[in-house]
């Protein structure tokens, strides 16, 4: 076997392998927003390199100045030590035509069995994700197929899925960093007891303005000062007006009430400029039971000079009718990237839930 051949295994599309908790092998290196992408060097500007960056490298306008999606950094195999290395990272793409003859196309053929190489070759199969295959809090994604223009192309066609099978393993991770040193859990078990729902709390987060339907709260760091709101409404039997437009200029109505600046005439509000590189973004998602919106992009203070980015979620309980927004925001303008917070703010909204059993006659507000 050339000694450039990974270790055979089988991999199935749409399935992750995840360790188990009684894995001890050391955690994967890098960066959770830096992906290394394995390819030939001959084929780094091909159709596939092309199509790889304008899909995870992408740039993400809705926080300021812009992002990339992912940061990618493109090398090849030329040696069993750097490969060693490379099995090391956190991140990782393989990419090669299945016939490629070069040690990437060997290394691609050799994690493929040959039940799932003849798939690719018939052209129903291309993509492989794979979690935790050599380093704990791994994700490996192997893209081949019959040719660098079909794999281009199917890259391209499936931007959405890609996309968010890579970005769940991130929020995974973001949810564990957040969380794993300290939480504010009596945050959380007082808005379930006397409130009917809770979302996780990081550590450090200050009660700030509390209200008969309306709590806010605040990191207030030096140099990065974060804070999150929480608003509820009762009794929502119909929620056809719930779209992007009713979010924003619900978010905006709020916090010009609550979030204000050092003077009364300053608040916060959305910043939805898409001419100016500046749009905002919403998207739906299910989760469990509940409804849910996911709003993104970035807020300005009125009659002031201050802004950044925020991350709304929107929940429906179609159980309890009650409808939640939890609301995040970051002003640091000394700090140069915001995309990690703004993933951090995305994965700390998905830890909210609802008492599906809860009824108005249970709040106590007292507590």
């Amino acid at each position: 076997m050339n000694r450039f051949l990974l270790t055979s295994i089988m991999v199935i599309l749409g399935i992750t392998i995840v360790s188990c908790d009684a894995d001890y092998r050391p955690l994967a290196e890098g960066n959770t927003r830096e992906v290394v992408v394995v390819m030939d060097s001959t084929k780094w500007e091909s159709e596939t390199a092309e199509a790889i960056r304008d899909v995870f490298g992408q740039w993400v306008l809705t926080v300021p100045n812009g992002e990339p999606y992912y940061d990618l950094q493109f090398t090849q195999i030329i040696s069993q030590d750097q490969l060693d290395r490379l099995k090391k990272q956190k991140n990782l793409i393989f990419a090669a035509p299945i016939e490629e003859d070069t040690n990437v196309g060997r290394q691609v053929r050799g994690l493929l069995d040959d039940n799932i190489e003849q798939r690719v070759r018939e052209g129903e199969s291309f993509a492989f994700p794979v979690e935790d295959q050599w380093y704990r809090d791994q994700y490996v994604l192997i893209l081949t197929s019959t040719s660098d223009s079909a794999l281009a192309q199917k890259v391209r066609n499936t931007e959405n899925s890609l996309l968010s099978n890579m970005l769940d393993k991130e929020l995974r991770r973001w949810e564990y960093f957040v969380y794993e040193k300290k939480e504010v859990t009596e945050y959380s078990d007082s808005l379930w007891q006397n409130r009917g729902f809770k979302v996780r709390f990081q550590h450090d987060y200050i009660k700030n303005i509390d209200t008969l339907n309306f709590i806010s709260y605040r990191r207030p760091l030096p140099q990065n000062d974060r804070w999150m709101w929480i608003w509820y409404k009762d009794d929502v039997n119909d929620i056809s007006f719930l779209d992007e437009g009713w979010i924003l200029s619900t978010r905006d109505s709020l916090q010009q009430i609550y979030i204000k600046g050092a003077r009364d005439s300053m608040y916060v509000q959305t910043f939805n400029r898409p001419d100016l590189n500046r749009p905002v973004e919403s998207e739906s998602f299910q989760k469990g039971r509940l409804l849910a919106y996911e709003t993104r992009g970035t807020w300005h203070m009125v009659n002031g000079l201050m802004g950044g980015p925020f991350v709304n979620f929107t929940y429906y309980d179609p159980d309890t009718n009650r409808l939640f927004m939890v609301d995040y925001n970051q002003f640091a303008p000394g700090v140069r990237k915001k995309l990690p917070f703004v993933r951090q703010f995305r994965a700390m909204g998905r830890t909210f839930e609802s008492d599906s059993s809860w009824t108005p006659e249970k709040v106590d507000l007292t507590s």
